[in-house]
């Protein structure tokens, strides 16, 4: 006869550290029970229900394992169940003392159920549930503590949003889109947000007088050439275009060092932001920003023809459409890398649009009528 364990915990929610301790568990015995318990005397941000539908989804696909709600005593619940031992994960000294009287309480129950410690994984021993919610009334970045799905509940129940990206290639309407999304929204009376990323970057490289910025605006000028800084120390964004989009490797480079900046500039603008939330940028498949949208994306698409067109109303000429163009994934494998992604993880959606009417029409009728049932159909999905 195998062994049957529990490993017993809030799961106020589920962190990546709880995951490991259970992995090694159901490694270590033939089966595990994932109990999750409530303390009448604690305040809990989750439900009973949510902290164990969490853990449900967090642990799906590991087989013999089972997760269960409980009251009262753990070495009651443990007998109940005919396990013989109780597994706890330890992540500091505070934890042993607290998990070593806990044994003891457990064992003058004369159960025979005896208390097995697991010490949690050096990069994994500063991660708690409390911490990953202190980081969520923060906006901070939660997805190297939680599973997605953990990370969306947290965004919701404590921050009251969704988060959802939109990406496509340059001057296929995301902008315009998400202008409609936000108009829609108000009309249903739902508060829509959309930041846009390359917006954040252009105040990094121009607007904010941060020493950090500055600093940053010096970094670029010594990295692309002195002539992009103007004499007021902001970047002329017209000469780094020429610099960058001529030079994939460039662009790479720029890329990089844009990347916390514009990170810690994301969360300064989702604090304080509710309900619908974009996060619009044509680089969330190629800058690995897909875990900050949750892996829910809004991937824009229009016709070759359309999307020059509306680059030279931009007012760049054919050598720069070029340019633009050939620097940035094509939709396809924007669309590849983004459904790899998701096949990977196991989470999240890609809702494809052709806005090839709307923003060329904007008074189309069809095309509103389209656009309507388009926001319809992802407000009733993510909200």
């Amino acid at each position: 006869m195998s062994t049957r364990a529990i490993y017993a915990f809030s799961g106020d929610p589920i962190t990546y550290g709880h995951i490991d301790i259970i992995k090694r568990a159901h490694q270590l015995f033939g089966s595990v029970i994932v109990a999750i318990g409530t303390n009448p005397d604690k305040n809990y941000t989750f439900t009973a229900k949510e902290r164990k539908n969490l853990a449900q989804e967090a642990l799906d696909g590991l087989s013999n394992v089972t997760v269960k709600s409980f009251t009262g005593l753990l070495v009651d619940f443990a007998y109940e169940q005919q396990a013989t031992v109780i597994v706890k994960g330890v992540r500091n000294q505070e934890d042993f003392r607290y998990e070593q009287t806990l044994s003891h309480v457990s064992l003058s129950q004369d159960q025979g159920i005896e208390t097995i410690l697991l010490f949690a994984k050096k990069e994994l021993a500063h991660v708690s549930s409390s911490t990953v919610k202190a980081l969520q009334k923060e906006n901070g970045l939660t997805q190297n503590y939680v599973p997605l799905s953990v990370k969306v509940a947290l965004e919701k129940k404590i921050s009251n949003q969704v988060i959802v990206g939109v990406t496509g290639e340059i001057a296929t309407g995301k902008t315009h889109l998400a202008k409609l999304l936000k108009k829609h929204g108000k009309e249903q009376g739902i508060e829509v947000h959309n930041i846009e990323l390359d917006k954040l970057a252009h105040e990094i490289q121009n607007e904010l007088q941060e020493p950090q910025y500055k600093a940053l605006r010096k970094k670029i000028a010594d990295t692309f050439g002195q002539e992009i800084l103007r004499k007021n120390d902001t970047i002329d964004r017209q000469k780094l275009g020429e610099v960058v989009f001529s030079d994939l490797s460039q662009l790479e480079k720029l890329n990089k060092l844009m990347w916390k900046p514009v990170l810690v500039r994301l969360r300064r603008k989702l604090r304080n932001k509710k309900g619908l939330i974009m996060i619009n940028s044509a680089l969330i498949a190629e800058a690995d920003l897909m875990a900050v949208c949750n892996n829910k994306i809004i991937l824009t698409k229009t016709s070759e023809k359309l999307q020059k067109e509306r680059l030279i109303k931009r007012g760049f000429d054919a050598g720069q459409i070029k340019r633009r163009i050939d620097s940035q994934l094509s939709t396809e494998k924007k669309q590849q890398i983004l459904e790899k992604t998701i096949k990977d993880i196991g989470f999240g959606k890609i809702w494809e649009i052709n806005t090839i009417n709307s923003v060329n029409n904007p008074k189309d009728i069809k095309e509103k009528k389209n656009l309507s049932s388009f926001a319809k159909q992802l407000f009733s999905e993510i909200l």
